[in-house]
């Protein structure tokens, strides 16, 4: 599996200034749309539109590639 570099992201403009990632509903449990290849990415966009559509709001992808380690958990 290949070492995770850069991190992507739908992220929706709520309309105050602030941003939040979008979020699905996938049975019981929410998952954030976020993933590490464009291609998985991808893969999510039609959930991100419907989001934007349903909301109003812009949701936009993004890239996040700078690498900072925390520690370990």
């Amino acid at each position: 599996m290949p070492k995770i570099e850069e991190l992507w992201a739908y992220i929706s403009d709520e309309g105050d200034g602030d941003e939040g990632v979008v979020a699905a509903k996938l049975g019981d449990s929410w998952m954030p749309l976020i993933g590490a290849d464009r291609d998985r990415m991808e893969s999510l966009r039609h959930i991100a539109k419907d989001t934007a559509k349903m909301s109003g709001r812009p949701v936009r992808l993004v890239r996040f590639s700078t690498l900072e380690e925390m520690g370990e958990a």
